[in-house]
């Protein structure tokens, strides 16, 4: 089996963060937890309440769950609001898509399925190619979005002449101590950390704004290209890290956490060989 060889291996996830550094030890890596990213509900229980509503009165052709929390807060609220059957009968009457597997597993607990799921590396151009092949013109396709609106997807089901139904159950904000985060910033320069692994897109952005408020981020970037190796768990991450100017050198075929760190351990162990 792949090992990491008592390498030192950042973590910006924050709420799966256990089950990540789990992976991290039994593959023989030290994890370092540097969570670079809060979600919080939002604070608009009326705008979710008329999402809700719409759904039930319908008619809404299709629904896109873009994630697993997002479809499980969704939930959560019609039952809150004692509207969870109504939704329920509202979900089995539309045609349910997933953006991944973790909707998918989010909904089975309701006895809800998805009736179409985008391919991997489920990222927006798989999910749009499937709605596409369902055709969305003069259709209702209410989406759940994620921490942030997802704007591609957004105008390009506009352009196909959708008609959008919209709700945000939470967003995304820096940690609520951002200590360990800035403690990591400092420490990759001192060359204490061997590898940074991010799992969305969001972390990496608050990570680099927070770089940038302490006047680091070039520091940071010239770091990170300076021998860590930088991972990122799909195509969506990987993007943004190449957006802030860094190599990415690891990024699992399938993006999945543990497929990253399998990914990460390969390539440790082969840097090593070749030191040898």
């Amino acid at each position: 089996m792949a090992d990491l060889q008592g390498k030192t291996i950042a973590l910006l996830e924050a709420r799966r963060a256990s089950e990540l550094a789990g992976l991290i030890a039994r593959h023989g890596g030290v994890p370092y937890a540097a969570p670079a990213l809060r979600e919080v509900p939002l604070d608009n229980q009326p705008e979710v309440a008329a999402f809700l509503d719409r759904l039930v009165v319908g008619p809404v052709d299709i629904v896109v769950f873009l994630t697993g929390v997002g479809a499980t807060a969704l939930l959560q609220a019609a039952e809150r609001l004692g509207k969870l059957e109504a939704v329920k009968a509202a979900l089995g009457r539309a045609t349910v898509v997933a953006r991944g597997p973790k909707p998918v597993a989010a909904l089975r607990p309701y006895g809800l399925h998805c009736d179409v799921v985008a391919p991997e590396p489920n990222t927006t151009a798989e999910l749009l190619s499937v709605l596409r092949s369902l055709g969305v013109r003069n259709k209702v396709v209410a989406v759940q979005h994620y921490g942030e609106q997802n704007l591609p997807l957004r105008d390009a089901l506009l352009a196909e002449g959708a008609r959008l139904l919209e709700v945000s159950l939470y967003g995304w904000a820096m940690p609520e101590n951002p200590q360990p985060l800035t403690q990591f910033i400092q420490e990759v320069q001192r060359g204490v950390i061997a590898s940074v692994c991010a799992t969305s897109q969001a972390q990496v952005a608050n990570l680099f704004r927070l770089a940038e408020h302490f006047g680091e981020a070039d520091a940071l970037r010239q770091a990170l290209n300076g021998g860590v190796v930088v991972v990122a768990v799909g195509p969506v991450c990987a993007a943004a890290w190449r957006a802030h100017g860094v190599v990415v050198d690891v990024e699992p075929e399938h993006p999945k956490m543990g497929q990253m760190v399998l990914a990460l351990a390969a390539y440790v162990q082969h840097l090593g060989a070749q030191v040898h």
